[in-house]
This record gives C-alpha cells, structure tokens and sequence, in this order.
C-alpha cells in the first residue's frame, strides 16, 4: 500500500525534540510538512531530560585532562559512567575520537554555543499562544559540591561559560540553603550560573509543538522507517505503512540516524549513549532551580508531576534492554541530596542520547545526496540545540540564505 499526499511535502524522519523543532520550523516557513515516528512524537531521549535550558552549555562533553577520571568511574558502581566489558572492544574507536576531541575544546565550544546562545528565547517564540508558555521557566543553574575548596571558577569549562556572556558567582553553603532549602548540609558551596532556564516537563513541550504543528497544516505519521531509496526527483521512505515520497528529506530519528544512512553508503560515528532518570512522583520536596551534584553527575529538578533526577552515561547498543539498577541508584543518590525526599512513589526511565566523539551534532546536506539532510546527534544537548538546529536546517532546505558557517557540523567531518 502507498499512503499519497496530493503534494510531495519535505519529509522529518524522527519526532524527538530536534525533530519537531525542524518539522515546525519548515512550516512556519511555508513548507508543507510531513513528520514520521514509530514512537508518539517528544518521546525520544529529551524526553527524560533533566529540564535544563542554557544558552551556557558549551563547554564540550571531551575536555584536556578527563582522561584520567575516567578510570575511576568506571571502576565505581555508583559512578557516572558505565561500560560493559562485553562492549569494550566495539567502544574503543570512538572512545579514543572522543578523547582527542578534547584537543579542541575552544574550537567545539564556539560551535556549541552557535545552537545554544538563543535557545530560551526560541522556546519561548514556538510555545507563544499555546497557552503553555510556563513550561519553560527562568531558573539558576546549581553546580552543588561537597567539598567547599572545589568550588572555583578560574578553571577552563567555566572560562569557556564566561567567553559567551554567562554570570557565574561562588556561593557558601548557608546561601546555598537560602537558595534551596531542601538540600542536604552536606554541600557546603555552590557555583550558580544565571540566565538559564528549565523545562518543566520536556516531554509535554514535545506533545505541545507538535500539536502546534498539526494546527498549522503539518502531518504526522507514526510508522516505523525501513529504509529511503533515492528517486530522480526525490526520495521514497519506505516504512511499515507503505511508502511516502518527498521532495527532500531530513533526518532527525536520534542514535538510529546511522542505520537509515548506512545502506547509503554513509557511515558516521555516532554511539549510542544511553541515560536514566527517576521520577519522584510524591517527592514533598521542591527545587526552585536545576541542581547539579558535581561529584555524582546527575541532575535533579522540579517537575509539573513530580520531581526528576537524571543522568548517568551507559555505553552498550542502543537496542538493548534497560539496566534497572542504573536508574534505581539514582533513588540512593537524590535521597542523599534532598534528606526530606519521599521516595515511595517512582517510575524509570531510560533513553538513547545520539553522541558524535566531538560533542556537535550532524547538520547540512548529506554529501552526494541531494535532497537528503542530516539533523542529528545531538549528545547531551538535543532539548537545548533543538530550536536552533529547527531554524538552520529549515532554511538549508528551503535554499534560504545564512550567515552562520556550518561547518563544524558536516556529516562528513570525521
């Protein structure tokens, strides 16, 4: 069966966040627009994002030195990171492209900040007169330590922070507490980042645009894509639910961008990072901003149903089940943080974060394909980068002029 369309629209393949985002921004643009995803759209890996906002977040995931903590995470059981042994061997290759990337820091910062510098006020503009607009709020960033003599910003990640305009101040644990009053005494300083936001339910702003996109003529498709076959005048997206054909293509479908490009000939480094998060449904505790713990690296907001924490980095196949335990230790770690926690009610979740070793997502044409555009990879950052990532490859599609150098993002850069 082939689905048709009186017109061929551009296609998204891939309705997380980044997405969206695009599919929204070629609309309003006046494109005609189709978005397809096997899953309901803004339930890919923003989804579980620990809400944070910042035009600040540019200082890369690789950085000079990291190499040396790494052993030790990965030794603990409650650290940040975990690695199978079993998966070693696959990792190694992008682990070590990962580490030369921190050579490069400056250079990737500059370029992160491109996606993030305008991120709030672009939320802001997509979820105007949706009658939703307080889903994203102005908040402090709250980098936490338990050891005072850490909390110092003369450091590289806060000097590159700087250079695009953030406001950063040390605080002492008793204003720390004034700040936050549910958190444990065992922080004794803090370093806050101003200027910020946070989304107070990442999933429901996902559900929110596309909504908004739906109203404005855009039509989505929730089917699973099997593979894309050029034509002489376009591209055939084949999926479970028959064929489509569009103009041009754009694709935005996460950690699993490398499968649709592969059979192309296209092969990109692109790992699958997967990352939990723990909801507090009951937390009777409230966090007036976004919460870093710096020592255990995972995030804690207040949410509109709840109360959230995530992190954790898990290197392993994108398809593969869920370690429980990894988000389950989350609960041990936000109860240390927040003492009055009620954890009696909780719900996990896991997602797959689509990281590059140099911490850039993917943007542009795909080279040799025309008509095929790339919108992916987006690592830690997607919920932040979306808005931006939505405006640049609306305007490549459409052929419309712009002035931001986009080559730090070619698919062809490694």
């Amino acid at each position: 069966m082939t689905l048709d369309t009186p017109l061929k629209p551009v296609t998204v393949v891939g309705a997380g966040i980044v997405g969206i985002c695009t599919a929204l921004s070629l609309i309003e643009r006046g494109a005609k627009v189709r978005l397809i995803d096997r899953n309901a759209p803004g339930q890919g890996a923003s989804f579980g994002n620990a809400g944070v906002i910042s035009p600040w977040a540019v200082v890369p995931q690789s950085m000079p030195g990291l190499w040396k903590r790494i052993p030790g995470w990965l030794l603990d059981p409650q650290g940040p990171i975990h690695l199978p042994v079993r998966n070693i061997p696959r990792f190694i290759p992008w682990g070590l492209r990962f580490l030369l990337a921190g050579r490069e820091a400056r250079d990737i910062s500059e370029a992160m900040a491109v996606l993030n510098n305008s991120n709030i006020a672009l939320f802001q503009k997509h979820l105007a007169c949706t009658g939703h607009e307080d889903l994203v709020r102005d908040s402090y960033y709250v980098h936490a330590y338990r050891d005072a003599s850490k909390a110092k910003t003369d450091g590289l990640e806060w000097d590159l922070r700087r250079a695009q305009g953030a406001d950063v101040s040390v605080i002492d644990g008793a204003e720390l507490r004034r700040i936050e009053p549910a958190l444990s005494t065992v922080y004794k300083a803090a370093i806050l980042t101003k200027g910020q936001a946070r989304a107070r339910d990442p999933g429901r702003i996902g559900s929110v645009l596309t909504e908004k996109f739906r109203a404005l003529g855009g039509e989505v498709q929730r089917c699973a894509v099997k593979g894309l076959t050029p034509l002489a005048n376009g591209w055939q997206i084949d999926t479970d639910r028959g064929a489509f054909e569009a103009d041009n293509v754009v694709i935005s479908a996460g950690a699993w961008s490398a499968d649709l490009l592969k059979p192309l000939g296209v092969k990109v480094p692109l790992q699958a990072e997967r990352g939990y998060h723990i909801m507090f449904e009951n937390p009777h505790v409230e966090l007036n901003n976004s919460v870093l713990d710096v020592d255990m690296k995972f995030v804690s907001s207040t949410m509109t149903s709840g109360l959230r924490s995530a992190g954790t980095v898990e290197f392993t196949r994108h398809d593969a089940p869920p370690t429980e335990k990894r988000a389950h230790m989350l609960i041990e770690q936000t109860k240390f943080m927040l003492p009055d926690l009620d954890t009696t009610a909780t719900s996990s979740w896991m997602g797959v974060r689509p990281s590059f070793p140099d911490s850039l997502p993917a943007i542009g044409q795909v080279p040799g394909f025309k008509g095929l555009f790339a919108a992916f990879g987006h690592s830690h950052f997607g919920l932040m980068m979306a808005p931006k990532t939505g405006e640049l490859v609306a305007d490549l599609v459409l052929g419309h002029r712009s002035n931001i150098d986009l080559t730090p993002y070619r698919v062809d850069r490694f």
